[in-house]
């Protein structure tokens, strides 16, 4: 099937252009001013923007073991509707993608039921527990994304260094949740302001940062890609540009919620506002922005962390960390921080696409002939307000509801299907 899409301001090699396109397959085949051709459908584009597709390299499907909070479908479908084409799952599941056969019997579920394309981590460690590696050459040939023990902190420096030093030897990355358990102090928020007023055990930000200062040393040695996920901390944008400056391979991420929030938004005990990291303070909000500007912080990934209502429905000390996002992500992040002028809409179209795609060097990010056809139409003047009733997503845990949003996504195409029509 041909489609032709018309009328378009497409975002092309960092600039808008008034461009048609036509996808044959799952590949552009021709961008020009003007395009006629009678046997494709035609969709007109009344000059919204047409984007590529968004790439979110951190997202929580919870299948299999924990479908009613979301899965591979349902998870992918929201990524659908706000403009996502590419998504990696991370793989804190149950079972865990640890071994051959549990990553076949993963990626059979995604080829049957995935309505995006999705890239699978494996776990560094059997079980996520921390204490023996998994069989990381047996795993890294079965098109797993990279490893990760995404959730909880590899704990002693000897265990992250020998699987920096496996993954590098199969070109893979090792993708890091930073956290020191010897320090976290059994906290569910940021230790501040907040964790006094509501009398909650507070979480340290150096529990995030010392492991990175950690790990990039061991990165250097090993000679290893290490990504660093959710930065949350000051001082971790500090270390972070530190090792780059030091030509270490480091790259890194952060979420919409750690850029349009901190710890003072949490007004009273609502478990909506529980994440890992949390919220910080906003000398920490602000420099997140800076290290995205000055580029020590690669791209923006949305952590998608979904929870049932009853789950969430016990307050910060025992709900589970995590928010859902992937709806909601674009709007929020063109409403209050490309309207605010924080970001240019290139800047922030860049580190939903270019900027991930490049850190791992993916073949996607990008409108051009020849390349994959995974694109977003947005209409940048339609306004909405966020309701978690309307989530595609099973799961609705945000602190997002009733936010007024502008820049809503119309249309996702993944390798040349329609995924999503509003």
């Amino acid at each position: 099937m041909k489609l032709l899409l018309k009328n378009a301001n497409c975002f092309i090699v960092n600039k808008l252009e008034a461009r048609d396109v036509l996808i044959e397959g799952d590949k552009i085949t021709r961008i020009s001013p003007t395009i006629t051709d009678d046997t494709a459908h035609i969709i007109d584009c009344k000059q919204h923007l047409l984007a590529p597709g968004f790439i979110d390299l951190h997202i929580h499907l919870r299948e299999p073991g924990g479908e009613q909070k979301e899965t591979i479908q349902s998870g992918t479908k929201a990524a659908a509707r706000g403009g996502f084409t590419t998504v990696a799952s991370m793989p804190n599941t149950s079972p865990v993608p640890d071994d051959k056969a549990s990553v076949q019997r993963l990626l059979k579920t995604i080829s049957d039921t995935a309505v995006v394309r999705v890239l699978p981590y494996a776990a560094i460690t059997k079980g996520l527990q921390g204490l023996e590696l998994s069989s990381m050459e047996v795993l890294a040939k079965e098109n797993i994304f990279a490893f990760t023990d995404d959730g909880v902190g590899i704990q002693t420096s000897d265990m992250m260094l020998r699987a920096m030093k496996e993954a590098a030897k199969y070109n893979k990355a090792i993708v890091a949740h930073c956290e020191d358990n010897s320090i976290l102090y059994d906290g569910v928020v940021h230790q501040g302001e907040v964790s006094e007023r509501l009398n909650l055990p507070g979480i340290p930000s150096t529990c995030e940062s010392v492991q990175i200062a950690r790990d990039v040393l061991l990165a250097e040695q090993a000679n290893c890609h290490y990504h660093v996920c959710h930065v949350s901390t000051k001082e971790s944008v500090r270390v972070i540009r530190d090792a780059k400056r030091a030509g270490i391979h480091v790259t890194a991420e952060v979420t919409p919620h750690h850029l349009l929030l901190n710890e003072e938004d949490i007004l009273t005990d609502d478990p909506d506002f529980k994440m890992n990291p949390p919220l910080r303070g906003k000398e920490d909000q602000a420099a997140l922005l800076d290290g995205l500007l000055d580029g020590t912080l690669d791209f923006i990934a949305t952590d998608h962390a979904p929870h049932t209502k009853k789950e969430k429905a016990v307050g910060f000390r025992n709900a589970p960390f995590g928010i859902v996002g992937l709806e909601t992500a674009f709007p929020l992040l063109y409403t209050y921080l490309v309207k605010t002028k924080k970001l240019t809409l290139e800047q922030l179209i860049g580190f939903l696409t270019k900027e991930p795609a490049n850190a791992f060097d993916l073949p996607y990010g990008k409108i051009a002939e020849n390349e994959v056809a995974d694109l977003v139409l947005i209409n940048l003047d339609k306004q909405e307000t966020i309701d978690k009733k309307d989530f595609v997503s099973k799961s609705s845990n945000t602190p997002f509801h009733n936010w007024d949003v502008t820049g809503i996504p119309l249309l996702t195409i993944a390798a040349g299907k329609i995924v999503y029509e509003a």
